[in-house]
This record gives structure tokens, sequence and C-alpha cells, in this order.
């Protein structure tokens, strides 16, 4: 299902129409998001969770294959080290970029072109790492916090000042938990970093706008550090029942960002409660908001509007994250979601940092 709202001029218009005694059906939404007849392209699938999709310069498609270590198990028993893939929009081939990965999972570019990784706990490195695309040599930018590891980095943004913001939740993982808040951190051109935000309750999918004013925050409290230790309500595997979770903030907000990089809680553009909250998004040129929405009752890829006002609406099966293509495809948005890679083209334009100078 793709549907777009009409705007309060076009609905003024639909009913005079309907007034005036003729077919309101006849009046079309100019120049919607999604196309007419456009339609959801699955391109690959992986082994258990994609997530983080990105695209370089150079246009070729980036993302993680999250193998949580309780599932990713080849004949033998050996547990799957995480995998980043690449695929070519040209060929429509996929292949290995990086195994193992550290388990990654948000994946960025920076204005130079490197990328940016998020790498999460079970059996992952905990931290954010920066790869040179041209001599494939990867380096160490957020290793530790206070002297302690961080619980989970999940999804990174960039401003144009070339500061990096990524969120620390914990979603699974047997590591210990050491940071005493799941919070957001921005890292400095000058390697510090800095927690910036603690009242984001479970922080997840984290992005800044095209006017460098806000910095948007998805919370997805789902009450548990460590799903794969509570069970699971599987039809293949009846022995197994999934533990009670009481589900707490989940939620779309809007955090103004101000010139030194610190963060202030504005508003919460979109409360999904008793639903599941959100995971990643992206923004378009125009500054609308792209979120990968995770509620059983209506999962799919919600556009809003910077106040919050949903603007249309792409199903696909329960999403992670979402990613714009680069110049001739720059109209092509890239979704991960369960194990697979989709596209859809759409009338917007994706937002991309501007390449350093």
């Amino acid at each position: 299902m793709i549907t777009h709202r009409l705007s309060r001029w076009q609905s003024l218009v639909a009913l005079s129409l309907v007034l005036a005694g003729l077919p309101a059906l006849s009046v079309r939404a100019v120049n919607p998001i999604v196309p007419e007849g456009a339609k959801l392209e699955k391109l690959f699938e992986g082994i258990v969770l994609t997530e983080g999709v990105a695209v370089a310069p150079s246009g070729m498609v980036y993302f993680s294959d999250i193998t949580f270590s309780h599932q990713a198990k080849d004949e033998k028993g050996v547990i799957h080290a995480g995998h980043i893939w690449k695929f070519n929009p040209q060929t429509g081939k996929t292949s290995i970029f990086r195994s193992p990965s550290g388990m990654s999972n948000g994946i960025k570019f920076d204005a130079h072109g490197n990328m940016i990784i998020c790498e999460g706990a079970d059996f992952g490195g905990q931290r954010v790492i920066r790869t040179d695309m041209k001599t494939g040599m990867s380096y160490i930018i957020a290793g530790m916090f206070e002297g302690r590891p961080f619980n989970s980095p999940n999804d990174v943004t960039i401003d144009n000042k070339g500061r990096l913001y990524f969120s620390d939740p914990r979603y699974l993982g047997h590591e210990a938990i050491e940071q005493p808040v799941m919070g957001v951190y921005r890292i400095d051109p000058d390697g510090s970093i800095h927690r910036i935000i603690t009242d984001a309750g479970k922080p997840n999918g984290v992005c800044v706008s095209p006017d460098q004013k806000t910095l948007y925050v998805v919370s997805n409290e789902n009450g548990a550090t460590a799903l794969e230790r509570l069970g699971s309500n599987d039809p293949d595997n009846p022995a197994t029942v999934a533990t009670p979770l009481k589900k707490g903030h989940m939620a779309l907000m809007a955090y103004d960002l101000q010139a030194d990089g610190s963060a202030t809680f504005r508003k919460t553009l979109v409360d999904y409660y008793p639903e599941d909250g959100p995971d990643g998004l992206i923004c378009d040129k125009d500054g609308n908001l792209y979120v990968a929405v995770r509620a059983a009752n209506r999962p799919g890829i919600v556009v809003y509007s910077p106040d919050g006002k949903e603007l249309a609406y792409i199903e696909t099966e329960i999403p992670t994250n979402v990613g714009f293509g680069r110049g001739s495809e720059r109209h092509t948005l890239y979704i991960t979601a369960g194990k697979s890679l989709y596209r859809i083209k759409l009338n917007a334009e994706g937002y991309q940092l501007p390449a350093a100078k």
C-alpha cells in the first residue's frame, strides 16, 4: 500500500467539487512524493537483519547484515560474524564488502566520502569507526566514554561542520552495560566526545535536518536489553515462549540543535505508544522525514513534514532504515526491512551532506 496526503488547499478544492456536484476523485495531489504506480522492488535477501543502508559518493549502496548470535549459525553451529554488503545499482549484483563487520548497524558517509560505521554489541566492536574508502584503512573515532565501553552504537548522522552524532542504546548482546544512560553523543572534528542527550528514552535513529537547526531522535524503548535471552513466540518452535515486556517511550522527537553542537528537547512530533516506535530515518532536500516505522499494525516508511504531519506511507515488512541514492539515482529510496534490501522510485530528492571543498 502506498498513500499520500492532500494539502489543506487540495482538500478545500475537493470539498468545493463535491458541493458543486462534481466527483472529488478528479482532484489529484500535485507532484506527490510517491508517484502513482510506484512499486517496491526487492533487491537482495540476507541472513538475519539488514540495517543502516547508505549510498556512497560513488553510487554504491552499502548496508549491514546484523547476524544475531542466537540465530545466525551454520549447519555446524558456527556463528556468523556480521557482514557489510555492497549493492551495485548498475549491475544489480550484491557482494560482501566487509566481514566480520564488528556487528555494524548504522552507516553514513561524511563530506570526504569516508564511511562512518556504528558497531554494536553481541560480539561486536561497541564503537564508532571511520573507513577511508580510498585506502580501505579504518580508524576508531569513538571507542569509549569516560573510560568505559559504549552500550551498542546504533545510528549516526553528520552536520555541515563535520560533527558526528550517534545513538547508544542496547537491544541485544551479552556484554556488560557500563554506561549509566542510553544517550546520544557528539564527536567533534578534534576527536573529543560529548554526551549531549540523556532524555530521549532509548534512542535509536538520529538525523540532522538540512537547515542544521534540528536533530531528530527516535526512541524505541522496547523494555529489554537482551532480546535473545528472553525467548520468542516462534511458530516453528512452540517450546519457546516470549517473556512479557513493558514498553516505554515510543516516539519521534525534535531537538533544537545549537551552533555549538548542543541539543535541547523541543517537542515530540509523533507518539507511537502502545505500538513500537520507529528505527532509522533520513531527510529529503525539502526537510521532510522518511521514517522506518516498526508499528506492527502499520509497518512501513512514513514520510512526515518537519512538524510531524504525515505526507505519505509506503507499506513494507518491518523496516529498519532508509537511504537515498545519489546522482541519477537521487530519487531512489533504498530500504532495509526484515533481512532484505528494497528500493522504490520517488519524486522527492534525497538530502546529502555537501562534499568537502
